[in-house]
């Protein structure tokens, strides 16, 4: 099982080759390693689109400097955006810019990017998450921001809270789960985030990183235990 992925964002080749030695040496691994190379590129979201899944309004870029910022808030009819690396994690080397406070004229990103609408629900409300073993909803979390943040890892001072999904809610989740072009995960982390129209917006279907959220979900060690014993039967 994966335990320590949380610097491949700064190394994904030799991440990637690493896992692919392990399977080449005959160890299975979850999750499978052409799952994470899939999962290591935030344009999986695309394809998740595509396959019927509600995701957050994106921008996709090579690089962005600040009038591809201006340019995104005319498309999406805001006066804020968030600019986000394709391949990251845990929020680092991330941009929330204002019409107030655009960037300088010289900066640029510097690698592939996306760009999306800030969500004021976010702030307001909280970042959702589901966590699903063999495709079947274990708990959720609802993630919070700490005051005047936007970011709701624990890094930024974010908190962890129980939550107990509607049952609309909860099926935005799965749809998203659904539109996975895989059936052997033996987890996924589904992030999400309300949009004004009301509706859970997939942020990220994370199938790398191991962090489950045990804490809110106790049942959970009980589940992957399963689900590990079935793959190994």
């Amino acid at each position: 099982m994966l335990g320590t992925a949380w610097d491949y964002q700064d190394h994904p080749t030799e991440f990637l080759v690493r896992l692919e030695a392990l399977a080449g040496m005959g160890i299975a691994v979850c999750n499978p390693p052409r799952v994470v190379r899939w999962n290591t590129e935030k344009t999986y979201l695309r394809e998740l689109e595509e396959r019927g899944a509600n995701i957050v309004p994106t921008v996709w870029l090579e690089d962005a400097g600040r009038d591809d910022v201006l340019a995104a808030m005319e498309m999406f009819g805001t006066g804020r955006v968030v600019v986000k690396r394709q391949v990251g994690a845990g929020g680092l080397g991330q941009h929330s810019f204002t019409r107030e406070d655009l960037p300088d004229s010289n900066w640029h990103m510097g690698r592939a990017c996306m760009v999306q609408p800030f969500l004021p629900s976010v702030v307001d409300e909280g970042e959702y998450t589901f966590v699903f073993i063999d495709g079947a909803f274990s708990h959720g979390v609802l993630k919070r921001a700490a005051e005047g943040e936007y970011r709701i890892q624990s890094l930024y001072g974010g908190r962890e809270e129980d939550y107990v999904p509607e049952p609309a809610d909860l099926a935005h989740a799965q749809a998203v789960v659904a539109a996975l072009p895989f059936t052997d995960l033996l987890y996924c982390r589904v992030d999400m985030a309300r949009l004004p129209s009301g509706e859970l917006a997939v942020m990220e279907a994370e199938a790398i990183e191991p962090y489950l959220y045990p804490e809110q979900g106790p049942g959970l060690g009980m589940r992957v235990a399963t689900a590990i014993k079935r793959r190994l039967a």
